[in-house]
């Protein structure tokens, strides 16, 4: 999924990047993924902030990071750059993502089906350590290792707010 140039992955290249200008514009940084679709590559840079990202938070982000990531040029092939919000139903796929939403329900979609043949349910974020995730599932507490599965996604009702990283 991502490309290498001059020695560096080009998603933690964008990352070392795009962290420090997004914060100097109040925004933190989400998550960068260097992506194909069909024939076109895509480089996306999720920001977010506490109330909420906007178009204008966007384009600001966008402008700033252009020049810079021009000049530090890790991608060796033509690519579109979005820069936008992880939204509302955002995907969890970091550890800090994980703790910063303890207690809140997600969608769970499994690489393989559990043993009561389910790949997809709903249930309520309990702990997440050393890549594992805890979950209440009813009334079932189910240890699932972040690797098995494919998407974990906030429930949409229950976001309230920005994600601001502690670590």
């Amino acid at each position: 999924m991502a490309g290498k140039k001059k020695g560096g992955n080009t998603v933690e290249a964008v990352w070392r990047l795009a962290e420090p200008i997004a914060q100097s514009l109040g925004l933190s940084l989400w998550d960068v993924r260097f992506e194909k679709e069909g024939v076109q590559w895509f480089l996306r840079i999720f920001v977010d902030k506490p109330e909420g990202v906007g178009i204008d938070d966007c384009v600001e982000m966008s402008r700033a990071v252009n020049d810079p990531l021009d000049e530090l040029d890790p991608i060796d092939c033509a690519y579109c750059m979005e820069v936008c919000s992880p939204g509302m139903g955002r995907e969890l796929v970091r550890p800090a993502h994980f703790k910063a939403y303890l207690g809140s329900p997600v969608q769970v979609r499994a690489i393989r089906p559990l043993a009561d043949g389910r790949r997809e349910f709903t249930a309520v974020l309990k702990s997440y350590e050393d890549g594992v995730l805890t979950l209440l599932d009813g009334g079932n507490e189910l240890a699932l290792a972040q690797n098995t599965l494919s998407r974990v996604r906030l429930v949409d009702d229950d976001f309230v707010g920005g994600f601001e990283e502690d670590e």
